[in-house]
């Protein structure tokens, strides 16, 4: 239990779920429901620009993007998004989680218009200069994963914090929804408007001329929710744990909370040289490895490894979407039609194993843990991906099409009724205040490696569609997942304790050294 804790670091931790936490929720979700729809939506518009800058008439096949530019294209945001995690992440500690967390809002919001804008007279310029704002996009993205996380860890009672910070992060599937919906509305309405045949001359019509407008459209949507949240998210007051332990200054804390909560609290400032004599080791001290060095080697390796996986997950997208009767081949539809196809089938994929696994950990987090969810979630992500790598030919077979696409949907389920959601949530209450923010940036920023090891080599080397590579990939991709589950072993459970007595802040030093075990090592129940 804390020993000596603050009477304001108290009243986070004991305050009732108020409308105040929704509100935050809301505010730092929207950021995570814009990440999500920028970073997905790419994927709807990739083939249209493949088929509007490259087509070559004479083949009278419909044009694709080379791979090394659609690498570039998809990958520059994933660039974009580790380096921002990890400037934004120490900034957050160095200089206050609210000074810079607008920041991240504003370049997404000039980013995401700017890529709709993307210029140029050759299709070179106009893709250097997509990718040119699709890094700082990622950019401003990377930002939100340490901030969003770290606020609303502060803001959260010890009860409901996991639920809170999982329900941020589920924004995320949100976003990958609307990423389809709006992609599958706008080019609806450009094809009712625009209808094109599908062939024309022997030839396959390569794209509609009224389609250059649409993928710029998608993109420049993404700026809409950033926007209209910038200004609440600029009315949220610095947290009260910043402010207390590291800005040292226990009446303001007292005052910005107690307004926020609608309650009285005692301004403590005598307590605070404790904090400071407990806690005055920097990330790159002996101190801080003795204390959390496992905790940051397994937040970092499990983001890592899961991020690899999740990546590539659209690894049998080609196989899955046709057999569901999702898509149609490319040289059957218009340019349009197919942006419509491939966006109904991310929707669908998204909405019905996507989206309800983010909001199972928020239902679950609580009462079962995030060290149990987490390597549940490796576990059966591991027996799914090696029963497809097992059994590719046969489940890609037209009569087997229903139990391939409940094994992809249950990978994507348990995805995030896993580690794709308890990643994001462990590094925001592992470690002590001074170094949250940038913890959780080395952690994300891990993830991201994982995602570009995927984007550049995993999804390059299976580019042919060769069967046997794609096996090879799966029972990879299986291993990984094993992996992560072993990883899972150095961290610790955290639910129902306070963020202090977590890290050892409070004073606690036996509680500090016993947390960097794995639950049921210290005698705790099971």
């Amino acid at each position: 239990m804390a020993t000596n804790n603050l009477a304001v670091l108290n009243a986070l931790d004991t305050a009732r779920t108020q409308w105040y936490h929704v509100t935050a929720i809301v505010i730092a979700g929207m950021g995570f429901f814009t990440d999500a729809y920028d970073l997905f939506c790419i994927s709807t518009v990739s083939k249209l620009l493949g088929r509007l800058y490259y087509y070559d008439p004479s083949t009278g096949k419909p044009g694709k993007l080379p791979h090394p530019v659609n690498n570039f294209v998809i990958g520059v945001a994933l660039v974009g998004t580790l380096t921002g995690q990890l400037v934004f992440g120490w900034l957050g500690d160095k200089l206050g989680r609210k000074k810079v967390y607008g920041v991240t809002l504003i370049l997404m919001v000039i980013c995401a218009i700017c890529s709709g804008l993307s210029f140029g007279y050759s299709r070179g310029a106009v893709m250097s200069t997509l990718c040119f704002f699709r890094f700082w996009l990622g950019f401003g993205i990377g930002g939100d994963y340490p901030l969003s996380a770290t606020i609303m860890s502060e803001y959260a009672n010890k009860k409901t914090r996991g639920a809170f910070i999982a329900a941020v992060f589920a924004m995320q599937g949100v976003g990958i929804i609307f990423a389809g919906l709006v992609s599958m509305t706008i080019s609806s309405i450009f094809l009712s408007k625009f209808h094109a045949p599908s062939f024309q001359d022997g030839h396959v019509l390569s794209t509609q001329p009224e389609a250059d407008y649409v993928w710029r459209i998608v993109l420049m949507l993404g700026a809409l929710p950033a926007l209209l949240t910038y200004y609440w998210r600029m009315k949220m007051p610095e947290t009260g744990r910043y402010t207390a332990i590291i800005e040292g200054n226990a009446k303001q804390a007292a005052i910005d909370m107690g307004r926020v909560l609608d309650i009285e609290i005692e301004a403590d400032q005598e307590n605070l040289a404790q904090y400071k004599a407990a806690n005055d080791y920097s990330l790159l001290s002996r101190e801080f490895f003795n204390r959390h060095g496992f905790h940051l080697l397994g937040t970092m390796t499990t983001w890592f490894l899961l991020d690899i996986a999740f990546y590539s997950q659209n690894l049998t997208q080609k196989d899955i979407f046709p057999v569901m009767g999702l898509t149609n081949k490319d040289t059957e539809v218009n340019a349009l039609r197919e942006m419509f196809e491939t966006s109904r089938a991310m929707f669908v994929i998204a909405l019905l194993g996507t989206f309800p696994g983010y909001w199972f950990t928020v239902a679950f987090i609580e009462s079962i843990g995030r060290f149990y969810i987490q390597l549940m979630g490796f576990f059966m992500m591991t027996i799914f991906m090696f029963i497809m790598g097992i059994k590719y030919e046969y489940l890609k077979n037209e009569d087997h099409k229903w139990i391939f696409a409940a094994l992809y949907g249950l990978t994507f389920f348990f995805a995030n009724f896993g580690p794709n959601s308890t990643t994001f949530v462990l590094p925001a209450e592992l470690f002590p205040t001074r170094v949250r923010s940038t913890c959780h940036a080395l952690s994300a920023a891990s993830g991201k490696a994982g995602a570009m090891i995927s984007a550049f080599f995993i999804q390059g080397y299976t580019l042919d569609g060769e069967t046997s590579k794609i096996k090879k990939a799966m029972m990879f991709l299986a291993f990984t997942n094993m992996l992560g589950f072993c990883f899972t072993f150095l961290l610790t459970e955290t639910k129902g304790r306070s963020l202090e007595e977590i890290s050892g802040e409070d004073g606690g030093q036996n509680e500090t050294q016993m947390s960097n075990r794995a639950p049921g090592s210290r005698g705790e129940e099971i």
